[in-house]
């Protein structure tokens, strides 16, 4: 007896049927490689088409395949033009941006981190309201409340000026509910005890301890309000008259306009897009560096007890 029979005897299973299990997860494997490999495309795509388009001058730019390089790289000449024009103004519409979004993006993750840890290891009357209505807030369209803000922020005289932008981007709600979620679990209650009974104050217990275990959620908080304001357009564009305080998302739409309106601008064209591509890079340094805070938060998190 051959030890394939023997195996089919002690077992009572043929080894055809044995190998259906791995067929099918097989086959699985595949169609969900080629799906993730359509997520990656539909991702990656634009990216590539605005790289390979900032490299093209502008008669190139619509004469050639979008996909691919034009015949003459003018990567350089299309940079020469964006820094120059308009004075160098493109380079004060960045330094905007740098400001308005990290300021907002630093101050909205502080305010959420202290939120979401109140919510989350404190009692008191009302909370259940007010996160109700932290809730509701996330419903909200930000274009919603452009009108509003503009009314008060007119009424007090900060239109127009680097805060009608700053303040009403360091309110995140949906920063406030992630990190009530995160420090539910990543804050243990007996270590708050501890040094409660060690003589910390609620203050220090939460600076000393607490927030230095939300390290994971407070980089995802960052990054979220980072890309909010660097890509906000509606608000500076009802905020703002002065071209010189301009974020990014303005100024490159007023180039667009001038290149569509003609009259000897259209070769603005390939200045708008390389604009556009040099406008994400600083976003993809970002989010390269700050990824291993994701990784190492997510190792830690994995060998505790």
């Amino acid at each position: 007896m051959t030890s394939t029979e023997t195996r089919t005897l002690v077992t009572g299973k043929r080894l055809d049927n044995a190998k259906a299990p791995y067929s099918r997860t097989r086959r699985r494997s595949w169609l969900l490689t080629v799906l993730l490999w359509l997520c990656v495309l539909y991702f990656v795509l634009p990216l590539w088409w605005l790289f390979v388009s900032s490299t093209k001058d502008n008669s190139a730019l619509f004469s050639t395949f979008g996909l691919w390089f034009g015949g003459e790289l003018s990567l350089w000449d299309n940079l020469q033009t964006l820094f120059t024009i308009r004075g160098g103004l493109f380079t004060r519409w960045l330094i905007n941006t740098v400001v308005y979004s990290v300021t907002a993006a630093v101050g909205a993750t502080l305010l959420s981190a202290m939120a979401g840890y109140a919510f989350a290891k404190y009692e008191f009357p009302g909370k259940k309201v007010l996160f109700s209505a932290t809730l509701g807030a996330i419903m909200i369209p930000l274009t919603a409340l452009a009108l509003p803000t503009y009314l008060l922020f007119a009424r007090a005289g900060l239109t127009d000026t680097p805060w009608a932008i700053i303040i009403p981007s360091l309110v995140s709600p949906f920063g406030v509910y992630l990190m009530r979620v995160y420090a539910a679990d990543a804050i243990p209650d007996t270590l708050i005890e501890s040094a409660r009974v060690d003589g910390a104050g609620e203050f220090r217990t939460f600076w000393q301890v607490g927030f230095r275990l939300l390290g994971p959620g407070l980089v995802t908080v960052f990054l979220f309000s980072l890309v909010a304001t660097w890509n906000n357009y509606f608000l500076p564009l009802v905020m703002l008259n002065s071209s010189e305080l301009y974020p990014i998302t303005v100024g490159l739409a007023q180039l667009q306009a001038a290149a569509s309106a003609g009259g000897g601008t259209q070769a603005l064209f390939s200045t708008v897009i390389t604009g556009s591509f040099v406008s994400i890079l600083p976003l993809i340094v970002a989010f390269l560096f700050l990824q291993r805070y994701w990784q190492s938060g997510l190792a830690t998190g994995s060998v505790k007890g």
